[in-house]
């Protein structure tokens, strides 16, 4: 595969530039080869790079496959909404755009009044235990919860703990494809989460749509409504506006582009 292909870099749940998760979207005539594919995400060398080509099934507008550095993976929030803000962007009387993925069904990204909010599935967990990750995190919390799909819950007292924690990444990523979701109340929203996942290649993840398809379940049985405000307290931070609806959660937030232009191949 050679030429160039349309490239963005997107903020995720950001009002301005430098916050929020940063993600390259990339728009393709065809799929070419998984390696080519994988080494353009780790040339990026963003969490996420989103790649787009359009539908032909009628199911969806577009195909969407994530790659992260050293990965591709199943289900990613941010780069979707990413994706979602380009395409809207270049549209402007449109208000949603739906996206066919290979392992996490339809997904939707809409407008919202302060942004867009993208569709995903809501992530269900059970009471379980970790020793292995709790040792790794460096604190011990009052409950773990898991998901068979790789998603682990450490419940905290307080966002202060939270913020405090400084695992041990290395002893993470000997876990696994996991990614550890560390949360607790929040001080000035209902909760406060950081997500680490170095097994695929990100230690700390910025603002992570996956985490709060996990979260908003977990919550909002907890404090027993649907809606809920969530800040992800990595070094670059990130709001996000969670809601369950049925088996969905919707996230929504802003989006900032930082650079349009062209990947030379």
């Amino acid at each position: 595969m050679t030429g160039s292909l349309a490239y963005w870099h997107v903020d995720a749940f950001a009002s301005r530039p430098f916050t929020g998760n940063p993600a390259a979207v990339m728009i393709l005539g065809s799929w070419p080869q998984d390696d080519v594919l994988q080494a353009i995400g780790a040339e990026n060398n963003f969490a996420e790079t989103a790649f787009l080509v359009r539908d032909g099934t009628g199911q969806a507008d577009w195909e969407l496959r994530w790659f992260t550095p050293t990965v591709e993976i199943r289900l990613c929030g941010h780069a979707t909404l990413a994706s979602g803000h380009v395409l809207l962007s270049q549209d402007q009387g449109r208000q949603s755009v739906r996206f066919r993925t290979r392992l996490a069904g339809i997904l939707e990204v809409r407008r919202i009044e302060k942004g867009y909010a993208v569709a995903m599935p809501a992530i269900p967990t059970e009471a379980a235990t970790y020793p292995e990750a709790v040792a790794a995190l460096g604190a011990v919390p009052l409950e773990v919860w898991r998901n068979p799909d790789h998603y682990n819950v450490f419940l905290y007292e307080d966002e202060q703990q939270v913020r405090a924690l400084e695992p041990d990444f290395r002893a993470l990523a000997a876990l696994g494809f996991d990614s550890f979701i560390a949360t607790a109340p929040g001080h000035e929203t209902d909760i406060v989460s950081r997500v680490f996942v170095p097994g695929a290649g990100v230690d700390e993840d910025s603002v992570t749509g996956s985490a709060h398809a996990v979260l908003t379940p977990f919550w909002a049985a907890k404090l027993g409504r649907d809606s809920l405000t969530a800040y992800q307290a990595s070094t670059r931070g990130g709001h996000i506006a969670c809601r369950l609806e049925g088996e969905r959660v919707w996230l929504g937030g802003p989006c900032v582009t930082v650079v349009e232009g062209q990947f030379h191949l």
